[in-house]
């Protein structure tokens, strides 16, 4: 696939860019393991300064890297300003703490002797990043893996080309050695073939079930160990006690967040049936105000997809979940206007019969369910191929921590949607994927946990 910015506010092309050959690859690998050699060898004052420069020149130029974000996917630009911020915030987090989550780990074995677990650092990282997120996602393989002393090398979405190029360079002014971390513009079709080579050492996706279950396959055949972060489809439950009012304000921002464009985002609102038409009313009156618009414009509230074909993808699911008796009380259609936009949309009236049920609506589109109670509720929620996260309200904290303690997901958050911070970490299950990122948790993912014992 050719890499290439289309800014989707009017989905005309800004630049395309040429992608790599075999020997250009090849000889970047090189260039990798060679760094590899040496960065393994560096103290954490050595990654921990260009942590924290690369954390500073993102501060410093919040403007500039969030440009490139809305200009390359349309994220509103207060979004994309934000996604900065929380970058840069990764970068300090690791910077601060790395040190002492890669500590050695003393044993007590039985028979009295002396043992420890050390963490090394295992080679070259190879990871393939989706266009929502682009700083966001990049982040939370470099960060984790340059301070256990890995280096990485990234085949970016080709629609964000732009912010690719401006990652790499982030890192290189930030002092990173040529070969700590590698932006690749490949065709997936040549990911098999990076991922046999002896020196790629792990595999980290992030995207679709079906980018995750090809590379999760040629990493198994390779015997490499890989981690996973797939789609979502959150549940959003409201119970009969929960502030509805806080419960649509979250709801909108957990549905329209990026444009919806999100793997956490809250796809399945999930309601007892006794609040649910107050909710739904309350819901349809926010989701109709959105105003949508150009996204560098402050006053827009509605962004464009990622693409033209994004906006075609979702217009289409939603005009099936139609079809076959879904109701849309709001939106339901592309809106006459330029650019890849999809009215903000509510969907009730999906039964299981429906081909959209177990789907995920990568947009502005929620699917919206009155179920009679809350037993019914959990059954809902896990009735889904995917366990990303998920989200329960209600006004009784331990309640709704019960029900949190039944939903089989990777996170749930109660009173507010699923989101993001440095230390908390970060994945799911089932079709979600395996594996965390962020926390503690993230950084032990691609290390060597050796064991050191003593016998005298």
């Amino acid at each position: 696939m050719a890499y290439k910015t289309v800014n989707p506010f009017t989905n005309k092309e800004v630049k395309s860019f040429t992608s790599l050959t075999e020997q250009e690859v090849a000889a970047k690998i090189d260039q990798a393991d060679a760094c590899y050699k040496e960065w393994r060898k560096t103290d954490f004052a050595t990654r921990r300064a260009v942590m924290k420069k690369a954390a500073t020149i993102m501060r410093e130029n919040k403007a500039k890297f969030a440009g490139l974000v809305t200009l390359e996917m349309g994220k509103l630009i207060s979004d994309a300003e934000g996604e900065v911020d929380l970058t840069a915030d990764i970068f300090d987090y690791y910077a601060d703490n790395a040190e002492e989550f890669l500590a050695p780990e003393t044993l007590k074995p039985k028979d009295g002797r002396k043992a420890y677990v050390e963490h090394d650092s295992i080679g070259i990282i190879l990871c393939v990043e989706p266009w929502n997120f682009p700083y966001y996602q990049l982040v939370r393989v470099a960060a984790t893996n340059l301070m256990a002393g890995n280096v990485v090398m990234v085949k970016h979405a080709s629609i964000v080309p732009q912010c690719a190029e401006a990652f790499e360079q982030l890192l290189l002014d930030a002092g990173a050695p040529k070969g700590a971390y590698t932006n690749l513009f490949v065709d997936s079709k040549h990911i098999a073939g990076i991922i046999q080579d002896r020196r790629i050492r792990g595999v980290a996706v992030t995207g679709s079930e079906k980018a995750g279950a090809s590379v999760a396959s040629e990493a198994g055949k390779a015997l490499k160990k890989s981690t996973m972060e797939l789609g979502g489809s959150d549940a959003f439950i409201v119970l009969e006690d929960a502030d509805l009012d806080k419960a649509c304000e979250w709801g909108l921002w957990g549905r329209m967040n990026n444009t919806g464009q999100c793997c956490v985002a809250a796809k399945r609102f999930i309601v007892v049936e006794s609040v649910a038409d107050k909710l739904l009313k309350q819901m349809t009156e926010c989701f109709s105000k959105l105003k949508a618009g150009d996204p560098m414009d402050r006053n827009t509230t509605l962004g464009p997809l990622s693409s033209e074909a994004a906006a075609q993808e979702i217009a289409e699911l939603t005009e099936t979940a139609i079809k076959h008796g879904a109701k849309a009380v709001v939106g339901g259609k592309r809106p006459d206007m330029p650019g890849a936009f999809m009215e903000a949309t509510i969907l009730t009236n999906i039964t299981k019969e429906n081909p959209v049920f177990y789907k995920e609506f990568f947009g502005p589109v929620a699917m919206f369910f009155t179920v009679p109670d809350e037993k019914a509720a959990i059954e809902l929620a896990n009735d889904s191929e995917f366990g990303l996260g998920g989200t329960v309200f209600s006004k009784d904290v331990e309640r709704a921590k019960k029900v949190a303690s039944q939903i089989d997901t990777g996170m749930v958050f109660i009173n507010r949607p699923t989101w993001t911070s440095p230390d908390l970490p970060f994945g799911g299950v089932k079709h979600s994927g395996y594996g965390r990122e962020l926390s503690k948790e993230g950084i032990l993912e691609f290390v060597n946990r050796k064991l050191i014992y003593i016998e005298n």
